[in-house]
């Protein structure tokens, strides 16, 4: 009996409904063929390469010293719950107290808490698209239904309110997206959001799932906006975000909502039911990264805003590819649709995710292919690297690209 099940494999239809997440799969190729001995330089993955500030790390000793080894409560310590209420009134002027806060084990958790306690079977997701790769998944294990609107090129990739009216139907429940952006970098500005808010205040019964897990990665002179502190909506408005990108803490495992008392309420049911209290000792350091010095994120942001300088004007060098400037986060994401039907004369690229493979096996640079973002005229490419390994594999995808015809 064994062997039979074994060689079926029977696995949950949701399951084998899912799509793998296309950054991930780029970075495991790309670590194989570097373990093959091929100097690949990964650009796939969106991982700040700066270390944990050291006053953050401090706080996670001392916290081992202190004694911080067994389960935290479900939603999060208090201190913790408290400095995310504190950082959310300070910052984005957002007034939820911490029992609207709970932490989860990275924002993808919080993601996917938020839609799986709102959303039935057949409800629609709006999400705005290009969007980062595992939000139509969480859609589809909810049994929802993801409907895309995309932004255009020529808009920043940014979806206007006039988009979102024509896509609400009596099926909505949620309208999910991401400022700044991933993949794309772009940055909602404060009428852009205001006049989302004006429409999604026409409608009572959808709510809002605003991912700002880029907030600190922010080049705009006005700075972030949120779109929860428009006070019409408020109470509709569930924030996500975290620690990872704005305080390289990407391992750390820390994201967080700030919702309505029953929303938050729902998120800790479920949560209490599957992952319990997240890591205790990352919660302490994040309640040192959200009340201590701020300058090593300030850092980071100018060394990604000189990074997004660089790697536009190199690949605005590169015939075919079209170029918009980001505003936030660190990735590019230019159209390279001008090479779809070429080739080199062994492979012939028909879409992004050829055109993605390719590179990496032609020139050793790891991207990701703009079709798991929703864009499938698009390729990804992160910036949190080093200036000599970006201006090097921006180099090696310009000579790649030169031998197809």
């Amino acid at each position: 009996m064994s062997a039979t099940l074994n060689a079926t494999h029977p696995l949950a239809d949701r399951i084998n409904a899912l799509e793998e997440s296309s950054t991930l799969a780029m970075t495991k190729m790309a670590r194989e063929l570097a373990a093959q001995g091929h100097a690949v330089i990964s650009l796939s993955v969106g991982e700040p390469d700066f270390k944990t500030p050291q006053h953050i790390c401090d706080a996670a000793k001392k916290a081992i010293d202190d004694g911080f080894h067994g389960y935290s409560p479900v939603a999060g310590y208090p201190d913790l719950r408290k400095a995310i209420a504190d950082k959310l009134k300070r910052d984005n002027n957002i007034n939820w107290k911490p029992e609207n806060i709970v932490v989860s084990t990275g924002a993808k958790h919080s993601l996917a808490n938020v839609i799986s306690v709102l959303v039935n079977p057949g409800d629609e997701v709006i999400i705005f698209a290009p969007y980062w790769v595992s939000y139509s998944e969480m859609v589809k294990l909810a049994e929802g239904r993801s409907v895309v609107i995309d932004g255009a090129f020529e808009n920043d990739f940014k979806v206007t309110p006039e988009q979102l009216e024509a896509a609400i139907t009596d099926r909505t429940k949620v309208v999910m997206f991401a400022s700044p952006n991933n993949p794309t970098g772009s940055v909602y500005s404060e009428a852009e959001l205001r006049a989302i808010g004006d429409v999604i205040a026409r409608h009572d019964n959808v709510y809002v799932l605003a991912d700002e897990i880029y907030e600190y990665i922010n080049f705009t002179p006005e700075g972030h906006f949120s779109i929860g502190s428009i006070p019409e909506i408020a109470d509709r408005v569930i924030t996500v975000n975290g620690v990872a990108k704005g305080f390289a803490m990407t391992g750390w495992r820390i994201g967080y909502i700030g919702a309505a008392k029953w929303i938050a309420d729902g998120v800790e049911k479920l949560q209490g039911q599957v992952t319990s209290g997240t890591n205790s000792i990352a919660q302490k350091a994040t309640v040192a990264a959200l009340t201590g010095t701020m300058e090593p994120t300030y850092a980071m942001n100018e060394a990604y805003k000189r990074r997004r300088d660089l790697v536009v004007k190199l690949l605005k060098d590169i015939p075919g590819f079209k170029v918009n400037v980001p505003t936030g986060a660190f990735y590019a994401f230019p159209d390279v649709s001008a090479y779809y039907g070429k080739s080199d004369g062994t492979t012939t690229i028909q879409n992004s995710d050829d055109f993605a493979l390719w590179l990496l096996n032609k020139a050793y640079v790891a991207t990701v292919a703009g079709s798991g973002f929703g864009a499938p005229n698009c390729l990804r490419i992160s910036t949190a690297a080093s200036d000599e390994n970006l201006v090097e594999a921006v180099g090696r995808i310009k000579a790649a690209v030169a031998q197809l015809q």
